[in-house]
């Protein structure tokens, strides 16, 4: 299936690993030249080459949207914009052991960045003549939990500012959309400081054993299995294509059958 995505831009936030690189990946294979938003250059990033310029950035840096766009500016213009960089701690200690400080750290990394990038690039995608935002959100946007209660605030509120972008820039040929994946095959969730590992720390159980509690807690997949990266990366290429071109304001779960009530 043709896309229609080649000779496009796109920026894409959290670009160096996990579902962001592999994001980058899929743009890239599709004749899309990505902006790739990361702290650091990876390996894997690195590795595609000139199809790929790095700018290393921290999104909880005001500044750093607006540094993004000029780069995108620079090669003629914006056409695409993937929200992606996000973060989350386990809060074991519960609702009363977080300081506003870890509060506004986790809106600043998950909520804010979202928002002062599309405020950033809006007006870049209407000087194109129209664009696609596509953010990955979270199950936790509706899946409210004690044990992520910060991340899951920050998430809902992602997914409610999705929706009222996708109504007020419709009219200017602007596409917003999201992406709430469940466990996803990424570092965030299995690393060695990914939730598996601090939940087995804190559960004192082996890691096998804290990834199946988290999970089974949640409700389990239907699938049996986590969502691949790439798996992810396939609906953003999507939502970024004119195939989905009357596609807003929808959100896409993509959860191995977790979320049983939706």
């Amino acid at each position: 299936m043709d896309l229609g995505l080649n000779g496009k831009t796109a920026i894409v936030t959290g670009a160096g690993k996990g579902i962001g690189l592999a994001v980058t990946t899929a743009l890239v294979a599709e004749g899309v030249h990505v902006i790739a938003a990361s702290r650091s250059l990876t390996p894997d990033l690195e590795a595609l080459g000139d199809d790929v310029t790095f700018v290393s950035v921290d999104l909880t840096d005001p500044d750093a949207p607006g540094r993004l766009v000029a780069v995108a500016r620079e090669r003629g213009g914006l056409d695409i914009l993937v929200n992606n960089v996000g973060a989350v701690s386990l809060r074991g200690d519960g609702f009363l052991a977080i300081d506003d400080d870890a509060w506004r750290r986790t809106f600043e990394v998950c909520f804010f960045s979202m928002l002062r990038m599309s405020r950033a690039a809006i007006p870049e995608l209407i000087a194109r003549g129209g664009g696609n935002v596509v953010t990955i959100g979270s199950v936790n946007a509706f899946l409210p939990d004690p044990g992520v209660i910060d991340y899951s605030a920050a998430k809902a509120a992602v997914w409610n500012l999705s929706k009222s972008l996708s109504k007020e820039y419709g009219p200017a040929n602007l596409r917003f959309n999201s992406i709430s994946p469940g466990p996803v095959a990424t570092d965030l969730w299995l690393g060695d400081q990914g939730v598996a590992a601090t939940a087995a720390k804190q559960l004192g159980v082996d890691f096998a054993t804290a990834r199946d509690t988290v999970i089974a807690g949640q409700g389990g997949f239907s699938t049996g299995r986590f969502t691949q990266p790439s798996e992810v990366a396939d609906l953003v290429l999507l939502l970024a294509s004119d195939r989905a071109g009357n596609v807003t304001g929808s959100d896409f779960l993509i959860d191995g059958g977790l979320i049983k009530t939706l």
